[in-house]
């Protein structure tokens, strides 16, 4: 077998299943392409029983526990507020040696689900009918509750809950705490917990964007922590990655919009709460990044001419 042989369903179905604890078959992406094998540790493995055995129930949890986020959430709004009314007339504290290991394990999180996840959603789009992405029950059952891959989508769903902690040190450090920073936090957390929770479709696509974006976007502000950025890597990179994740994510919801109103078999795995949660998230989001490039990186250096 050639190294960058890629396997048909078929083949895995009989030389490598497994089974969950709720009794649904399933194939590990690295049988469907061999080369994944090599950066794939034991414990990611379904027969070392490790951790993924046991991680489909978190569905159900996380349906009947929405209590769970709205908790979160509201205590760090109160955060937000009352942090900075304490601060108010305080020094600013100076943790940027925590800011610098902060970011670079972040950015280290992030670049092992992009990598984890990317190979997955390449498979389901490429060896799938469009539809099947958004609409296939089976299929994002695959994305979000199996195996090494469902892993990846859990854990992506609870980092959300630690990436709050980016707030804390905006407030510690007294550095300005924007609009468009607390309501995506807010926001994501909420879109998340239910996109697992209800196993949303094209909501894959959107966890390997934000991996990706992520990896690249804490590592950004781990070298600026550590003073340690080259001249090139301008912030505009990252809010051009950032505004173009959101293209992507308005154009995947307005396609799962299509999808389930022309659905006239019932087949569609989709609901409207899901769908007008998306729209109204990554549409909110597009125009609010879009208002902060252009703010930061365009009327700012005309203001700055003009004087």
């Amino acid at each position: 077998m050639g190294l960058f042989e890629v396997r048909t369903l078929e083949e895995c179905t009989t030389t490598e299943y497994h089974t969950n604890p709720d009794g649904q078959d399933f194939v590990e992406i690295r049988c469907i392409y061999p080369v994944l094998e090599y950066i794939y540790m034991k414990w990611e493995y379904p027969e070392t029983n490790g951790l993924l055995p046991y991680l489909w129930s978190t569905h159900c949890f996380m349906r009947n526990n929405i209590t769970v986020p709205l908790f979160a959430v509201s205590a760090y709004l109160c955060w937000c507020y009352f942090g900075q009314k304490y601060f108010e007339n305080r020094k600013p504290w100076n943790l940027r040696g925590a800011m610098i290991l902060w970011n670079f394990g972040l950015s280290l999180f992030s670049w092992y689900g992009a990598i984890r996840i990317w190979p997955a959603i390449y498979f389901a789009f490429t060896q799938f009918p469009l539809r099947d992405n958004f609409c296939s029950e089976e299929l994002v059952d695959f994305m979000w509750g199996r195996g090494s891959i469902g892993f990846v989508s859990l854990i992506f769903v609870l980092s959300k809950f630690p990436e709050l902690i980016d707030t804390f040190f905006i407030v510690v450090h007294k550095k300005p705490l924007i609009f468009l920073h607390w309501y995506h936090h807010v926001s994501v957390l909420l879109y998340c917990w239910n996109a697992y929770a209800w196993k949303t479709g094209c909501a894959s696509v959107f966890m390997g964007m934000n991996y990706t974006v992520h990896a690249i976007m804490y590592g950004y502000y781990g070298l600026m922590a550590a003073k340690m950025k080259p001249k090139w890597l301008k912030a505009q990179f990252i809010t051009v990655a950032q505004i173009s994740q959101m293209v992507v994510g308005v154009t995947l919801t307005g396609m799962n919009f299509y999808y389930y109103l022309t659905d006239k078999d019932g087949t569609c795995n989709v609901g409207p709460p899901m769908l007008w949660a998306g729209s109204i998230m990554y549409g909110s989001y597009l125009c609010l990044f879009l208002q902060f490039f252009l703010e930061r990186f365009v009327w700012s250096k005309k203001k700055t001419k003009k004087a």
